[in-house]
C-alpha cells in the first residue's frame, strides 16, 4: 500500500502497512472524509511523523486522540494551529514548562517547533470525526500507533517517552526503562493537573537525561 508518510518511518513500518487491519482503517478513514467533517485535514494526518524522522527521535509524547473543534487539530498531539484558542490542557503543560524551565508563556499553541527538534508528538488515534470525541477509536489506529512506538523502543536507545495519564502509561507500558528513560505523571487536564501534573519537572529531566547522552536538549 503506497501510504504519504516521511520516507524513513515508511520503511520502518512497511509490514504494518501491508496487514489486515491497515487496509480496513484504510477504507474507513476514507469513507469518513468522504461522508463527513474529520479532523486533521487529511494532509496532515501522519504530520507528526512527517516532521521528525525515525533517527531524528529524541522524545515521544503520547497523546489519546485528536483535537475534535473546527481548526483545532494539526496531526501533532497537544497541538493546535496558529490563532487557535488553547486547549486548557495546553495552557497547563505551558504553565508547566514556564515553573520548570523559566521559559515565558508562548502566543501560539503550535508545537512544530517542537516536532522539528526531534519530539514525536503521537496520539493513539490519529483522526476523529469533527465534534465527535473517540469516534475513531479502536478501528485499528491504536494498533498502529503501538507499532511505531514499539519499533522505536526495540531499534533505538536511549529516547524518553513522556507519558501523562493512564491511558498513554498503558501504551507505554511494555518500554524498557534500562534502555530508555519513562516519565510518568497524571494528565495535564485541568482535572488531574493539580494531582502530580504541575511540578513534575518533565521538561528539565527530558533535556538532562539528552544532554547526559550527548543529544542537544529541546528548547521548549
Amino acid at each position: 500500500m503506497n501510504v504519504r508518510i516521511e520516507e524513513s518511518w515508511k520503511r520502518e513500518l512497511a509490514t504494518e502497512f501491508e496487514k489486515q487491519y491497515f487496509a480496513d482503517l484504510t477504507d474507513f478513514v476514507r469513507n469518513e472524509y468522504a461522508a463527513t467533517t474529520v479532523y486533521p485535514p487529511a494532509k496532515l494526518i501522519f504530520n507528526a511523523f512527517d516532521h521528525c524522522p525515525f533517527d531524528k527521535v529524541k522524545v515521544v509524547i503520547i497523546g489519546q486522540d485528536p483535537y475534535h473543534g473546527a481548526g483545532q487539530a494539526n496531526g501533532l498531539c497537544f497541538s493546535v494551529n496558529k490563532g487557535i484558542t488553547m486547549p486548557p490542557s495546553l495552557v497547563n503543560i505551558f504553565k508547566e514548562i514556564a515553573a520548570d524551565t523559566g521559559k515565558p508563556m508562548p502566543t501560539d499553541g503550535d508545537l512544530t517547533r517542537w516536532s522539528d527538534q526531534g519530539v514525536l508528538l503521537l496520539n493513539a488515534t490519529l483522526t476523529v470525526r469533527a465534534g465527535n470525541a473517540g469516534s475513531h477509536q479502536r478501528r485499528g489506529w491504536e494498533e498502529f500507533t503501538d507499532a511505531a512506538i514499539r519499533i522505536l523502543a526495540e531499534k533505538r536507545e536511549n529516547l524518553v517517552f513522556i507519558l501523562w495519564g493512564s491511558y498513554a502509561q498503558r501504551k507505554g507500558a511494555f518500554i524498557n526503562r534500562e534502555r530508555h528513560l519513562v516519565l510518568t505523571s497524571p494528565h495535564p487536564s485541568p482535572l488531574s493537573a493539580y494531582a502530580g501534573f504541575f511540578g513534575n519537572h518533565h521538561f528539565t529531566l527530558t533535556n538532562d537525561y539528552l544532554q547526559k547522552h550527548g543529544e542537544t536538549p529541546i528548547e521548549w
